[in-house]
């Protein structure tokens, strides 16, 4: 189980203490099941993107065995075109409760291999998971639109959904670089994700019409500066446009605008966001703000809450709540591993981005 020691750089204060730290690391342990998946809850379902959310939050509290279980049950779990199905649910059989594959829950993978490899140095790990990367990217840029967004995802039946998402896209973003990144330190080029990866950051910073209109949803928002494909004053103009729509002071970060609803995920990323573009009081100040979620007994936070009812909605204590926390209280705190993920600094750009109309 987690010692203080692996927690030190989680303490914040007015966030984590040592003590709170430790118990938000074990409330996901806690759910955690011994083959390596980590469910939403006990109970509830998986799906690829939030596992591999919690088990970089695992890594980032040295529980490093623990988060190498997560990888290799989705290197089990992993589809013979390189996906994974939407939902798993929580039980013995892992019974597929949605049969479709989301591209940027696919392309995760990516970004937790790359954290945990710089976690760990653990080169027999990434010999394991190199070729469940490779399979998942291809089956991502399968679905990259001429105009360089990508298909949200394949239906039951295979039919590729054409229509972007900004949000997924971004992530996705995020996700082929750290792919490129791997790709270097194997010295296996690869051109292919190069060009994919700058088609869809100028896609993303010069061409929203590209994308479903989904401007009522925070992770629209800020997605494009967390996932990296904008940066500098392009990023900072961004964040500020939208402050003052999704930030509700001293409550956290609004799902959907105009909705009286703040989540606890959201808040945790446009943290994570903030602190790549320089902003870590502002960061520090939104993570504060979302302290109210924290259950007490398990160390897990609530998703959300409904403010004009003063109510928790849903009631659930999700992993992947906690999961972004951690991280985002990691970055502030220095965990190398988490910083050279989140900002971006050192991972591959691709083609330049805006060398293709």
């Amino acid at each position: 189980m987690t010692i203080p020691e692996r927690t030190e750089h989680l303490v914040l204060p007015g966030v984590l203490t040592a003590d709170q730290a430790t118990a938000t690391v074990r409330g996901i342990l806690a759910v955690q099941r011994a083959d390596g998946a980590i469910p939403w809850f006990r109970g509830h379902h998986l799906d690829p993107w939030d596992h591999t959310e919690a088990a970089m939050a695992l890594d980032a509290a040295g529980e490093h065995a623990a988060a190498a279980r997560a990888y290799e049950w989705l290197a089990r779990h992993q589809n013979p075109d390189g996906s994974w199905y939407a939902a798993y649910a929580d039980g013995d059989a892992d019974a597929v409760t949605d049969h479709g594959r989301e591209t940027n829950f696919c392309a995760y993978v990516a970004v937790g291999v790359w954290h945990h490899y710089l976690s760990t140095g653990d080169e027999a790990f990434l010999d394991r998971m190199w070729p469940v990367v490779v399979a998942a990217v291809e089956f991502v840029l399968a679905l990259q639109q001429p105009g360089g967004q990508i298909g949200w995802k394949r239906e039951p039946d295979g039919t590729p959904v054409r229509d972007a998402l900004l949000t997924g896209s971004s992530s996705i973003h995020q996700a082929l670089r750290c792919a490129l990144a791997l790709a270097e330190l194997r010295d296996d080029p690869q051109p292919d994700w190069e060009l994919a990866t700058g088609a869809l950051a100028h896609a993303i910073r010069r061409h929203p019409e590209r994308f479903l209109d989904k401007d009522r949803y925070s992770m629209d928002w800020y997605y494009p500066v967390l996932g990296g494909a904008l940066t500098g004053p392009e990023a900072k103009s961004r964040i500020e446009e939208g402050w003052d729509r999704f930030v509700v002071p001293g409550l956290g970060v609004r799902c959907v605008h105009p909705n009286p609803w703040v989540t606890g995920g959201e808040s945790a990323e446009l943290a994570l966001a903030l602190w790549a573009l320089g902003e870590s009081d502002r960061a520090l100040d939104v993570l504060k703000s979302i302290q109210h979620l924290r259950d007490p007994e398990s160390g897990l936070y609530w998703t959300g809450y409904v403010f004009e009812d003063a109510a928790i909605w849903p009631v659930e204590l999700t992993t992947w709540t906690a999961g972004s926390l951690l991280l985002a209280v990691a970055a502030l705190g220095g965990d190398g591993a988490t910083c050279g993920v989140f900002s971006g600094a050192e991972l591959p750009t691709g083609l330049d981005p805006d060398c293709c109309g």
